[in-house]
């Protein structure tokens, strides 16, 4: 089979790049290992955030920011400080300005709509011009992450119905043919069909292999994240040890393989120590692929505990520093650590993400999303209190314990202690001055209106019996994103090691780091990544078509 351009991977990024080279006029093909029941990948299970920059819908609620601000926020989050960023920083300042200028325009041409509260995700290091988000830019896609893939799987299937694109399933790409120097194509096995659902484990028998021919080859294949024994390989020294035990945020089939492929065909990795994992896990109530975990998305309110029950210091607090928060625990010696809150706090301020887990905005249904704003905590968030193993419910401290030691190891945590770091916060409570950053923040935060309307509770005290019962969830870290990979050029061009451009091969999403090698550098602002394939995944796309 001959194509004038080929993607590896029908995930968002390749998906894009598919349509873009098909808009264009070129045959596209596009293989994946996964049978057709997958198509679109990791988005598909993503809660549909994004970063916009200077938004209407910042502007409708009082935020006032500009692209000087969230210059200022990237690159004090990225932290460049190796030869090899040189790309990277470049594609983080043109995503920053398509951020700022075509990126809302382009999806509201294609039929996206955003949520009208802007969230306020990783606060930061409380530095000015250190990491996190100065002010809320995480702009919620209506639909979640189906609503973001919808316009780009119905391009898709326009263009196969055009005969301009063609999907090839259950094709796995073992080797990237080349010929002088550039690559022409991809060879594949081909595996028996699966009826396996989306994200659980699929057959890997071979039927037999094949060879597919292409003028231009988008790597658009995902990270490394479902490969645990890889993710501990790359893991950098700089965030401690590598945990034992980890919850999968994505399937065993992100594992990295193309990664090794491409680079044997001549493109480099680089940043590979730079990645991204949560430290808000649970283990799924209803796990769709093995040791499947889900991220807490926790408003600022939780006492955040280490697993022997010390309070973690400053800045590490819900929502604010995710790889410092993960570079600290690392240090405590456990795999685990604890939320402890109030079912004020949990009502309020909890959510889970991911599609499955918010089915009235992934389903745009205003009478269910309606119901959030009465009592009692979300449907998913009530079911994992109930039955979920990381969940602990009491109605006194002393109970509360007891669970905390069950599910956890035996014997670390102390009623005694505990109380005393409770009744320590509480007393700031009571005080309108005060010490406590947490509570500071607090306080501070719901001066923002989508904070006090969704996702803040009213300051109260944890341990008076008016705001319970108690609650206690166990945190265990949750693999996710790959923030280094292929290094490219503004177009998608897959650079050698001596930085000459690979004739022929291209890559896009997170396995170019989103871009670049890594365009996010040390850290992510949250909201980046699905837009990172969006904006990889385009400039792939068309460069390929050229």
């Amino acid at each position: 089979m001959q194509a004038d351009v080929m993607v590896v991977g029908a995930g968002l990024a390749g998906l894009v790049a598919a349509t873009e080279a098909a808009d264009a006029g070129r045959h596209v093909v596009v293989v994946d290992q996964e049978a057709e029941q997958s198509l679109g990948g990791q988005a598909f299970w993503s809660l549909g955030g994004l970063l916009l920059v200077d938004s209407p819908e910042q502007r409708r609620i009082g935020v006032r920011d500009s692209p000087e601000l969230a210059a200022q926020d990237w690159f004090g989050s990225a932290q460049f400080d190796r030869p090899e960023d040189y790309w990277p920083r470049k594609w983080a300042e043109a995503y920053l300005a398509f951020a700022a200028g075509e990126k809302r325009a382009w999806l509201q041409g294609l039929g996206v709509r955003f949520f009208p509260l802007v969230g306020w995700a990783e606060r930061g290091d409380g530095r000015a011009n250190g990491h996190g988000n100065s002010v809320p830019r995480f702009h919620l896609v209506w639909g979640t992450g189906p609503g973001v893939l919808e316009p780009f799987i119905r391009r898709a299937r326009e263009h196969v119905g055009a005969g301009r694109l063609r999907f090839l399933f259950r094709h796995r790409v073992d080797e990237l043919l080349t010929q002088g120097g550039a690559v022409v194509g991809v060879r594949c096995s081909v595996l028996e069909p699966s009826s396996a659902p989306r994200g659980s484990a699929s057959s890997r028998t071979v039927t037999r292999e094949v060879e597919l021919r292409a003028s231009a080859v988008v790597v658009a294949s995902g990270g490394i994240g479902g490969n645990h024994e890889l993710v501990r390989s790359l893991w950098p020294a700089r965030l401690g040890r590598p945990p034992s035990t980890m919850v999968a945020g994505v399937p065993a089939h992100v594992d990295g393989r193309m990664l090794g492929i491409t680079e044997a065909a001549g493109g480099r990795i680089i940043n590979g120590d730079r990645m991204w994992h949560y430290v808000e896990g649970l283990r799924n109530l209803d796990p769709v692929w093995e040791n499947h975990g889900i991220r807490i998305l926790p408003g600022p309110s939780s006492v955040w505990l280490d697993a022997t029950g010390r309070r973690l210091p400053p800045p590490f607090f819900p929502g604010f520093d995710t790889l410092g928060t993960l570079r600290h625990l690392r240090g405590t010696g456990y795999d685990y650590s604890w939320f402890v809150l109030t079912q004020k706090i949990i009502e309020k301020e909890f959510a889970l993400s991911g599609s499955e887990q918010n089915p009235d905005l992934t389903g745009k249904d205003l009478r269910l999303l309606l119901g959030r704003l009465r009592g009692g905590a979300p449907g998913p968030i009530e079911a994992f209190m109930r039955h979920g193993a990381d969940f602990v419910v009491a109605s006194t401290l002393g109970e509360l314990v007891e669970g905390m030691n069950r599910v956890g190891e035996p014997g670390l945590i102390s009623e005694a202690d505990l109380k005393e770091v409770l009744e320590a916060r509480d007393r700031e409570i009571e005080n309108p001055f005060g010490k406590d950053a947490q509570v500071m923040f607090l306080r501070g935060h719901r001066q923002y209106r989508g904070d006090r309307f969704l996702r803040a509770a009213p300051p109260h005290r944890i341990l008076d019996p008016a705001n319970g019962p108690l609650i206690a969830v166990r945190l265990n870290v949750l693999t996710r994103k790959t923030l280094g990979g292929l290094e490219t050029d503004l177009s998608g061009r897959c650079l050698s090691p001596s930085g000459q451009a690979v004739p022929g091969l291209f890559a896009a999403g997170e396995a170019s780091g989103f871009g670049g090698g890594g365009m996010m550098g040390y850290n992510a602002l949250e909201g980046t990544f699905l837009g990172g394939c969006l904006f990889s995944g385009r400039a792939a796309g068309r460069a390929a078509a050229g």
